[in-house]
């Protein structure tokens, strides 16, 4: 009972908290109710101040912005009056300041340009345009001067220092050089020398200071930036090219026109070719290297402008080099010019890879044309030059005779003319390659040589025939051809030329041995031989040998023995005095003779001597051992003088 009356009362409980809950919900949702309405005409009542608190934050941005751009445009002018007063002030306190003066301006005009619908931009915009037009030219002012001040000529020695040691000149200018050879135009060789020594190196000269480039970079900017380009162009050209021009001048560059080098003795000219070739090389490779850069270097950026004033500055000075050359190339040509035409088409075609790079732009186009043609010009003189020399060689027409039968003054000319083309091989080559590309370079140069020679051995046998002794005819004919022959195998012509024409030459060398023996001795071995000797009235005589000598006449005999005697004297003395200067030849020609020559004697003596030596003075008739004749014999072709050959 207990628990049922608890369980009762406690379900009353429940019962009537859950009516008081109820109760109170609905009173929340009375009150909300009435919430609800009221803010809803609180709202209504509020909007009118919310449309003007939002207008209220509008003007106040508005003004914000304003007092911004009122700030900015205050901001230039403030910036536009502290240029103004470094303008004004001058630029030598300061110069990085003052170009940072002028940099302000230009960023105050370019604001007012940009914004010309504030009041009074007009007048800010004329301001600023005229205080820019005093800065700049006074920056043009300060340009030219720095440039002026620090743009000096460079003295011969700085450029001798930047050569490489090959090329340095000892002493005097670079082209007095001694070049140790026998070249027929005189012209040395050290030029292949130091090419064929280690890779050259090269180092431009410093033309300006380097801290001064930078400044100078900015000058030109700015005054670039003004407009101002062309009389910085022309401040630069000015500058610039006087002190390149009176460096060439100082290293020896002469301005000299087609009619004075004409006139130029060959020495003397040959001299100024051999000068020309270094300045050449010196000009192209230090000097307008060194313009190159520093055009480079103050003109970075603008990159028509660098190439034009770099044009401007050397135009004068290529101009001056190059129009000597023109004046070679088109001058009269000799044998001579050949080497000295090949030696400045070399130091152009050395050159031309630097002209192209160095002359790079349009504005150059000019000065690599100028190079390339004279390049083209002087390989066509020495072509033609070539073929002078082969038809010059091949109608040679001096009277000059060698009395002694000796090697011809046009053939050690000739042989050494040769020489020196092997030196200028690879010239050579590439002159060939001008005019017949795609040819065997070899093979033209070979048969360039093989013409010469033929001209050169047309020429000796005309020669020879001034000679009224066939016997010297023979010798002199000898003498040449093997100086060809020993020429050739001792120079780099053997390869060239090869085996089969030294083989040909030496057997004509051969024959013409010959000819001199059997000419210049015939008379001498006919005065030795037996025939002619038998006389039907003659005694008898037995030999030493035991042949009989029957019916030899001793009065014939004595006859020949005289003859004999005679002969051989005027042969002593008449070809002692010839030469045969190559003594291994001199050797063989005498021991050809000795070799018919003594033992025609030993016999004659030996069948004939008794029928001398039983009678009167038998050493009036034999003179001569055949140990004297051979002792003479060493005494032929030494081209003794006429007094040295008389007994």
């Amino acid at each position: 009972m207990g628990a049922i009356e608890m369980l009762t009362g406690r379900a009353v409980f429940l019962r009537e908290s859950l009516q008081k809950s109820q109760t109170i919900t609905d009173g929340m949702v009375s009150i909300l109710g009435s919430f609800d309405h009221r803010l809803s005409a609180l709202e209504a009542a509020m909007r009118p101040t919310q449309v003007r608190t939002h207008a209220v934050r509008v003007a106040h941005e508005n003004i914000d912005k304003t007092l911004k751009s009122a700030e900015v445009i205050l901001g230039q002018f403030d910036r536009t009056r502290e240029a103004e007063i470094k303008v004004l002030k001058g630029l030598h306190e300061d110069l990085e300041s003052y170009l940072e003066a002028v940099d302000q301006l230009r960023s105050v005009l370019h604001f007012f340009n940009s914004n010309k619908s504030f009041k009074s931009s007009d007048g800010v915009l004329s301001n600023v345009n005229n205080l820019l037009g005093k800065a700049i030219v006074k920056l043009e002012d300060e340009f030219r001067g720095l440039l002026a001040k620090h743009s000096k000529p460079v003295e011969p020695d700085r450029l001798f220092d930047c050569l490489p040691d090959a090329l340095r000149p000892s002493s005097g200018s670079p082209g007095q050089q001694g070049d140790g050879g026998e070249n027929p135009s005189g012209t040395g060789n050290s030029e292949r020398q130091a090419k064929n020594s280690e890779v050259a190196v090269y180092t431009p000269p410093t033309l300006i200071a380097p801290r001064m480039l930078p400044l100078l970079h900015k000058l030109a900017q700015q005054l670039v930036q003004a407009g101002h380009q062309q009389q910085c162009l022309k401040n630069y050209r000015e500058i610039r090219a006087s002190a390149l021009e009176k460096s060439l001048s100082s290293l020896g560059v002469e301005k000299l026109s087609k009619d004075e080098v004409q006139k130029l003795q060959w020495e003397s000219l040959e001299a100024k070719i051999g000068n020309w070739i270094h300045f050449m090389r010196i000009a192209v490779k230090l000097l307008f290297a060194g313009e190159r850069q520093l055009c480079d270097q103050i003109f970075e950026g603008t990159a028509s402008l660098k190439d034009q004033c770099f044009a401007e500055v050397t135009a004068n000075s290529v101009a001056v080099l190059l129009s000597f050359g023109e004046a070679i190339a088109k001058s009269k040509r000799s044998p001579e010019k050949l080497f000295v035409l090949l030696d400045m088409y070399e130091i152009l075609h050395e050159l031309q890879s630097e002209f192209e790079t160095i002359f790079e732009g349009k504005a150059c186009s000019e000065m690599r044309e100028s190079a390339l043609g004279l390049t083209r010009r002087l390989a066509q003189t020495a072509k033609e030059t070539f073929g002078d020399f082969e038809e010059a060689v091949e109608k040679d027409a001096t009277k000059t005779t060698v009395a002694d039968g000796t090697v011809h003054p046009l053939t050690s000319y000739v042989i050494n003319y040769v020489k020196f083309l092997f030196d200028y091989q690879t010239t050579l080559k590439q002159l060939f390659q001008e005019f017949e590309p795609g040819d065997d370079s070899n093979s033209q140069l070979a048969s360039v040589t093989m013409r010469i020679m033929q001209a050169l051995q047309t020429n000796l046998d005309g020669k020879s025939k001034q000679y009224k002794d066939p016997a010297l005819l023979y010798l002199f004919l000898m003498n040449n051809i093997h100086y060809m022959v020993r020429s050739v195998r001792r120079s780099e012509a053997k390869d060239l030329l090869g085996d089969d024409w030294i083989q040909r030459h030496r057997r004509i060398v051969q024959q013409n041995a010959n000819q001199y023996r059997r000419v210049a001795w015939a008379k001498v071995l006919q005065s030795l031989s037996g025939q002619g000797l038998t006389s039907s009235g003659g005694s008898s005589v037995v030999g030493s040998d035991g042949g009989s000598s029957s019916g030899v006449s001793r009065a014939v005999v004595k006859e020949r023995f005289k003859s004999f005697n005679i002969q051989f004297e005027e042969l002593h003395q008449r070809q002692c005095q010839w030469t045969v200067p190559d003594q291994e030849l001199r050797e063989s020609l005498r021991l050809a003779v000795a070799e018919v020559l003594l033992p025609a004697y030993r016999s004659f003596i030996k069948r004939f001597g008794p029928l001398v030596e039983n009678g009167k003075n038998p050493q009036k008739y034999i003179r001569y051992t055949p140990e004297d004749l051979e002792r003479m014999l060493g005494e032929f072709f030494e081209g003794k003088a006429l007094s040295e050959t008389r007994r």
